[in-house]
């Protein structure tokens, strides 16, 4: 008997999902290494799997290219210069951890372009990443944040329970944003 995948792909024969999709990129930041914190990248592998897109197993590489319009980027915290390579896309959605700071604990929510001090784990928030891409290459993609609640923030490279559950929750929620 086949086995099944855990997030089915939405490919139809030989009709990817990912074809009209305009360029996209995801862009996950925490520590892999500090259990919780780490949640984006765990969410990005998920992503690639949804769309039985293969990334490597180690974070070697920053940008990672494996469709001709979604790509991954993964880092420790946003940093001003990822805004190079941010403006050659059309859609942006940002993954992080948060420690409870927001209402909900999976929040999904539509990016304002300002300077803002961070309610999550980094100091650089993603409305101030976007405010510097519209500055410095006049260029307004649509963006999201999707964050999601974490528990435990020891050191290891595992989640726990419950944010391993939001995260697939979160896989889901992109995925769909991804080919709307």
């Amino acid at each position: 008997m086949k086995e099944e995948k855990k997030h089915p792909s939405k490919r139809d024969g030989s009709k990817h999902a990912l074809k009209d999709i305009t360029k996209t990129l995801l862009i996950g930041y925490g520590n892999p290494d500090r259990e919780d914190d780490g949640v984006a990248w765990h969410i990005l592998r998920g992503v690639a799997d949804f769309f039985e897109l293969i990334i490597p197993d180690t974070l070697d590489e920053d940008l990672i290219k494996v469709d001709e319009k979604l790509h991954f980027l993964f880092d420790l915290q946003l940093i001003p210069e990822m805004t190079f390579d941010m403006a050659q896309y059309s859609r942006i959605c940002f993954v992080d951890a948060h420690t409870g700071a927001m209402e909900n604990d999976l929040n999904i929510q539509t990016l304002d372009r300002k300077f803002q001090n961070s309610p999550l784990t980094h100091h650089m928030t993603p409305q101030t990443i976007l405010s510097i891409l519209e500055h410095t290459f006049n260029h307004r993609p649509e963006a999201i944040l999707v964050s999601v609640r974490g528990y435990q923030f020891g050191f290891e490279n595992l989640l726990s329970p419950r944010t391993k559950n939001l995260a697939t929750e979160a896989i889901d929620k992109i995925s769909q944003w991804i080919i709307s």
